[in-house]
């Protein structure tokens, strides 16, 4: 699904000049490199504001204590993604409740939100499935009616446009993951939060170091949630190559819409504009899953699951808050998706022989 040894000579030459810069200046938390990559990101989102933090997952927790949204507040949200999405409204004290998705796209329904919105509803965690933005207007306008907030989850999602504007700048702020087998990965954790507000940015900034406002005064309690010098700087070597990878996905994508013909095979919806999908993830549906999965490892192609077991049925959520009409989709869903190689490292001849494996697969 990814291969980094194969990555140009060029960006490890890059990353390695990258981090002896790191060791050579003897600063290595919050300094001048996680600066430096805020205002970069920041700049690329076209939001004011960037914040650095330790991962995803506590980009989105940081956002929604920034936001006071916590013990007795509800958030909508779907069962298909990272358990770190609902785990990050956990942690911030908040109540998630979960939401069907659309079958042909695998993202939020618009229509179960509106079932799950109430008095206690204080924000929509919209996730940007597999890489992709849809229906941005139709969520901005939910969220403005219900007098809500709209929050994105960027994970997959890095530079994804839709009208013009890019993933992350639609809500009141979106959360990024920089971990490495993300479009745009760090070598080890690392993630983002950006926005417009700056009240939001401030208390951001605030709670990802401990609560402190200044040196040793913590008028948060914050936790400790930094993006670290190291990672800051290597980040900004690989983002020079971020546009040039995401162009090589969206061919090998466009390939795999035009030539997988298998019968009992179904893709994915295709995007609505063509920079508003970055393909973290190429998704396709078989109702003999399993059988094509290991037809594909037959042939040499490691093929895998996201997400075998909605948030819903996993064990500790199994009381989890959730549409009253059901989350059916969801759970077809699960048991029908699995996700093919689509990462920029792969030749032309690799696509063709995932392309030809997969039509050649004979349904049992």
């Amino acid at each position: 699904m990814n291969d980094f040894k194969a990555e140009p000579n060029e960006l490890k030459t890059a990353m390695l000049n990258s981090a002896e810069r790191v060791i050579e200046s003897g600063w290595y938390v919050l300094g001048k490199e996680v600066e430096n990559f805020e205002r970069e990101w920041a700049s690329k989102c076209g939001t004011n504001h960037a914040i650095g933090v330790a991962n995803g997952m506590d980009a989105i927790e940081i956002i929604l204590r920034s936001l006071s949204i916590g013990p007795g507040d509800e958030v909508i949200t779907t069962p298909m993604t990272a358990f770190a999405s609902v785990l990050a409204i956990f942690r911030a004290g908040a109540t998630p409740v979960l939401a069907d998705i659309d079958p042909e796209s695998a993202h939020l329904s618009i229509e179960s939100v509106k079932r799950c919105i109430n008095a206690k509803t204080k924000a929509i965690l919209l996730v940007h499935l597999y890489g992709q933005i849809r229906n941005i207007r139709q969520w901005q306008s939910l969220a403005k009616s219900s007098d809500i907030y709209l929050i994105e989850d960027c994970a997959q999602a890095h530079l994804a446009k839709l009208e013009g504007k890019t993933a992350g700048s639609f809500g009141v702020a979106g959360a990024y993951s920089f971990y490495p087998t993300k479009n745009l990965g760090a070598p080890g954790d690392a993630g983002m939060l950006v926005t417009d507000d700056g009240h939001l940015a401030n208390m951001a900034a605030c709670l990802r170091n401990y609560g402190q406002s200044v040196r040793y005064f913590h008028p948060e309690i914050g936790l400790n949630s930094r993006l670290d010098e190291m990672h800051a700087a290597i980040l900004s070597a690989r983002l020079k190559w971020l546009d040039n990878f995401t162009a090589r996905r969206r061919e090998i994508a466009s390939r795999y819409y035009a030539e997988i013909t298998a019968p009992y095979v179904r893709l994915m919806a295709k995007p609505q504009e063509l920079e508003a999908h970055v393909y973290h993830l190429f998704v396709l549906l078989c109702p003999q899953r399993d059988a094509l999965q290991k037809h594909l490892e037959h042939h040499g192609i490691q093929a895998l699951i996201h997400y075998p077991v909605p948030i819903h049925l996993q064990e500790s959520c199994l009381s989890i808050k959730r549409d009253p009409a059901g989350l059916e989709f969801s759970e077809e869903h699960a048991r029908c998706c699995l996700s093919i190689p689509c990462h920029p490292q792969m030749s032309d001849v690799d696509v063709t022989h995932v392309i030809t494996s997969i039509n050649a697969f004979q349904a049992i």
